[in-house]
C-alpha cells in the first residue's frame, strides 16, 4: 500500500512541475529549487522528489548538471516536413531538403558522416527490389542545426550505380540538392518518392546521438527515391527525428471531381 502511495506522490509532483513547466512559469534555462525546497513545498521527501525529477528528465524536460543544479531544458521548435521538401526549388543559395525542413541557411548546417561499403540484407534487398548480398554504399549521417542534432539516418546506394564518382567520397558532403541532386551529377534521374513511418521509443544509440531524454518518441522514416522506369536508386532506412516536435505534412489532389 505505501508503495501504491509513494508512486502516486511522485506522479502528482511530476505532473505538477511538468504544467508549470509547459505554462512557462520555469522558463527554459532556468534553474528548479533544491531538493530541499521542493521537499518543503511538497510536504515530501527528498528521495520521492528526486522519481518525480527522473520522470521530467526522462521525457527531455529538464536536466541536471554537477554544480548546476537542475535546469529547465530549452524546448526544441517545430519543424513541418513538407510534401514537396523533395522537389528541385530555387533559392538564394545551396539548400538540401533537410535545411528546408529546418528552415536553415548553408552556414547553420553541418553534417557528420561515415560511409562504408557493405550488401543488403534480406529487408534491404526487399526494399530495393534487388538480391540479397548486393554491394551498397552505407552512407551514416548526422545532421546539425546550429550545432544541434536534430537528424540522423543510414542512406544506401547500389555500388554499381556510385563506385569511382564524386558521390562515393564523402569529402564531398554535404552535397547542395541532397540525393537527388548527386544521383542527377551521374545521370540517374529520380521520378518518385516515397516514404513509410512509423513511431517508437528510441533506441540508446539514438537517444543519445540525438541528445534525447528516454521517454522521449522518434519518428523512424524510410525512404526511397525511384529512378525512371522503376528502379529504386536509393533506400533511407531509417531516417529518425525527434516525434514530439515534428510535423509531417501530406498533400492530396483529388482531380476526378468527387
Amino acid at each position: 500500500m505505501a508503495g501504491r502511495q509513494d508512486r502516486a506522490e511522485y506522479v502528482r509532483i511530476a505532473r505538477e512541475l511538468r504544467a508549470r513547466i509547459m505554462a512557462g512559469d520555469h522558463a527554459p534555462g532556468s534553474r528548479l529549487p533544491t531538493l530541499p525546497e521542493l521537499a518543503a513545498t511538497h510536504g515530501v521527501s527528498e528521495t520521492t522528489i528526486r522519481q518525480a525529477l527522473a520522470m521530467l528528465r526522462g521525457e527531455g524536460l529538464i536536466e541536471t548538471r554537477a554544480r548546476a543544479g537542475t535546469r529547465v531544458r530549452a524546448r526544441p521548435p517545430v519543424h513541418r516536413l513538407q510534401a514537396d521538401r523533395y522537389r528541385n526549388k530555387r533559392g538564394s543559395g545551396p539548400a538540401t531538403p533537410y535545411t528546408r525542413d529546418q528552415g536553415i541557411g548553408w552556414s547553420e548546417y553541418r553534417l557528420d558522416k561515415r560511409f562504408e561499403l557493405t550488401e543488403a540484407d534480406d529487408e534491404l534487398a526487399e526494399l530495393f527490389g534487388g538480391a540479397v548480398g548486393e554491394q551498397l554504399l552505407a552512407r551514416h549521417f548526422v545532421f546539425h542545426d546550429n550545432d544541434v542534432p536534430t537528424q540522423m539516418s543510414t542512406s544506401y546506394l547500389r555500388w554499381s550505380d556510385v563506385a569511382d564518382t564524386p558521390v562515393a567520397d564523402p569529402i564531398n558532403e554535404p552535397w547542395p540538392g541532397g540525393t537527388r541532386a548527386q544521383l542527377a551529377s551521374i545521370g540517374v534521374h529520380v521520378a518518385k518518392v516515397t516514404e513509410s513511418l512509423t513511431g517508437g521509443m528510441p533506441s540508446p544509440g539514438e537517444a543519445e546521438t540525438l541528445r534525447l531524454g528516454a521517454s522521449v518518441p522518434v519518428l523512424r522514416i524510410v525512404r526511397r527515391h525511384i529512378a525512371t522506369g522503376g528502379r529504386v536508386v536509393e533506400v533511407a532506412r531509417p531516417i529518425v527525428r525527434r516525434a514530439d516536435t515534428t510535423v509531417v505534412e501530406y498533400e492530396v489532389d483529388l482531380d476526378d471531381g468527387v
